[in-house]
């Protein structure tokens, strides 16, 4: 689903690699900052000069300046990248509403489309931001501190990493957990958003018939859910930041600990020590952004997946390959033995058959529920005859461009 997803970013590749130069410019320049403080720490140690402490006291502010021009230039290009998918997602959702037969709307609430078309789009959105730009950068930048530890001072280097495995297993463990309540969320609040729109169109019936409190009790049951829901996948969240939190100190701990050993044992300066710490500092947002990044991959693929329920929709009334424009009609209408069924069920009407010359008033009368309409919304082809044929002007409506019918 993600991969899918992904198409409508890549559709763009001027945001997307823009986004993903800046970034990686932006790691670069936060990359050089814990060396040039780790010089300076040590030549102050050595020699105390303040004319080279100044010059990298003034590089390190160039390079501080640098990083958060590219920053910005980061999270402009990732938010209009994202704003542009959501729009060309919806106006895909919305063209293929408009494209979906009757059968399609008639086991569907508008509600819950409605939901598909807001709230689920917006999930993916959050997802090209967060997970596809931010998540790349938090690999970046990682991978980065890693390799800079490590040639520093590799025993250190690999006990400043060891909290990585445990941070990557919670993430999966997380995502897990978290693409069950999204996709639980997703679909109460479409059935919370259908409750609302009944409501809304049909509130003369409600008042008329003192139904208030029943709507009330409805609209806050689903409304309960949601809550309950969005409570226990929040809960998640707090407590992996929380957990980030203790494993960032305690390597930071670990670091102090074995640090000085290794400066004893000649293999590590003081530079390089404050340089480690620094380096820790960098990875403090990043594997904190792991929980919200683990938690918009979880809600894009819960939303992505109602999405596409819409958009892999097959359509039952289909145009035939090479169908035939239908011009100008005289209107003589004519049904042989037709027969239709929604969903292969009972039939709705059997065996119909009448003809209506063009100028003549033909009246079709029966109970509610008979099938008056349906037979009627079988001309313009909003559903499709199961059995017998419908002719206008001796032409079977399924040999024609549905356009070409609807217009006459």
């Amino acid at each position: 689903v993600l991969l899918r997803l992904s198409k409508y970013a890549w559709r763009h590749p001027w945001y997307l690699v823009g986004a993903y130069v800046t970034m990686t410019l932006a790691t670069l320049s936060a990359m050089a900052v814990p060396p040039l403080l780790g010089t300076a720490v040590d030549q102050a140690l050595a020699s105390g000069l303040r004319s080279q402490l100044l010059l990298l006291a003034l590089a390190v502010i160039g390079v501080s300046v640098l990083r958060a021009l590219f920053s910005y230039g980061q999270n402009y290009l990732a938010e209009a990248l994202s704003h542009i998918v959501a729009y060309e997602l919806r106006n895909d959702i919305f063209e293929k509403l408009q494209g979906l037969s009757f059968g399609f709307h008639d086991k569907e609430e508008t509600g819950d489309l409605m939901s598909r078309a807001t709230a689920d789009v917006d999930a993916v959105r959050w997802y090209v931001s967060m997970g596809m730009i931010h998540g790349l950068t938090v690999v970046v930048m990682v991978a980065a501190v890693a390799a800079l530890m490590l040639t520093t001072n590799w025993r250190l280097g690999i006990i400043s990493l060891a909290f990585l495995p445990l941070v990557m297993w919670r993430a999966v463990v997380m995502a897990s957990e978290l693409g069950a309540h999204w996709m639980r969320i997703q679909a109460e609040t479409g059935r919370m958003t259908s409750v609302l729109q009944e409501n809304l169109a049909g509130m003369r019936v409600v008042k008329a018939f003192g139904a208030r409190e029943y709507e009330e009790a409805r609209f806050e049951k689903k409304a309960a859910t949601i809550a309950h829901e969005r409570y226990v996948a929040t809960r998640l969240f707090a407590s992996q930041g929380a957990l980030m939190t203790f494993i960032l100190s305690a390597a930071t701990a670990g670091i102090l600990f074995f640090g000085i050993r290794e400066i004893d044992a000649g293999r590590l300066t003081h530079g390089d020590m404050a340089a480690f710490i620094l380096y820790m500092a960098l990875l403090a947002m990043p594997v904190r952004m792991t929980g919200w990044i683990v938690n918009t991959f979880s809600w894009a693929t819960s939303a992505g997946q109602r999405l596409y329920e819409v958009l892999d929709a097959e359509s039952t009334v289909k145009e035939k390959p090479g169908a035939s424009e239908l011009l100008r009609v005289r209107g003589h209408v004519r049904f042989d033995n037709v027969s239709m069924t929604y969903n292969s069920r009972v039939p709705v009407i059997r065996d119909v058959s009448f003809e209506a010359e063009p100028g003549q008033m033909v009246a079709i009368l029966g109970a509610s529920g008979s099938g008056k309409s349906t037979i009627v919304h079988l001309i313009p082809r909003f559903y499709d005859v199961t059995a017998g044929s419908a002719t206008v002007d001796g032409h079977d409506l399924r040999d024609v461009t549905l356009s070409s019918l609807r217009r006459n």
